[in-house]
């Protein structure tokens, strides 16, 4: 089977399987919980270098302030209780987004798992955090205004991206049977690999993971050539 480099999640559905179920949207959340272990464990075994969720997207603040407050709750205790798994798996964490609007809170406990896992580099973890793909794009856009450039390539434009490092998707998996990017990853996806499932993210396992993946390898990659 053939294995993507580099892996993203659209994590979709959490709020209609609490709904579904008559619980709060913030138990579907919590039992995504669960299903981001089992990826990231999944994806850890057998052998993806770089996997990022989409974990809080810039529209997102347009949610109930209830919601938001415990989504960054959980995230703060996710990543404080998640920390001797990444350490034992050798499993780098690095966050992208726009941070100045993350709570202070949430910020120093990322950061804090971001300066542990430094130097692990078996796998790389990344978390999409107040991000957007057109906010991306704009930022860029004035980094290389500031310093002065009137022209530019492709190759040149990726150095001004949240990080540069990162290279393109090979494979995007969305959950919940939405069939949209949702403003994700927008420069990076060109010649992306596009995933969807029905099944929402809390009932997204391992055999599910294993399935997109299953599914990946069987394409013909072209680039637009023949």
């Amino acid at each position: 089977m053939r294995i993507p480099l580099h892996v993203a999640v659209i994590m979709d559905g959490n709020g209609r399987w609490a709904k579904e179920r008559n619980l709060p949207r913030i138990v579907g959340h919590k039992e995504g919980v669960e299903s981001v272990r089992e990826v990231v464990r999944t994806a850890r075994e057998i052998g993806v270098k770089y996997l990022t969720l989409f974990t809080f997207s810039t529209e997102n603040w347009d949610r109930p302030e209830d919601e938001v407050k415990g989504l960054f709750n959980l995230l703060e205790t996710v990543a404080k209780r998640e920390i001797k798994l990444l350490l034992k798996n050798g499993i780098r964490l690095k966050v992208i987004g726009k941070r100045e609007n993350i709570p202070e809170k949430t910020k120093k406990v990322i950061q804090e798992a971001e300066e542990k896992t430094k130097h692990n580099n078996d796998m790389f973890l990344y978390l999409a955090i107040n991000y957007g793909g057109r906010v991306e794009i704009i930022d860029a856009i004035n980094k290389i205004l500031k310093n002065g450039k009137k022209e530019i390539n492709e190759r040149d434009f990726r150095k001004y991206l949240y990080d540069p490092q990162l290279p393109d998707p090979d494979l995007l998996i969305r959950t919940s049977g939405e069939m949209r990017i949702s403003n994700f990853f927008l420069w990076e996806i060109a010649y992306t690999e596009l995933y969807f499932t029905d099944k929402y993210w809390p009932d997204f396992r391992k055999e599910d993971f294993l399935k997109a993946i299953e599914e990946y390898s069987k394409r013909e990659r072209r680039f637009g050539k023949i």
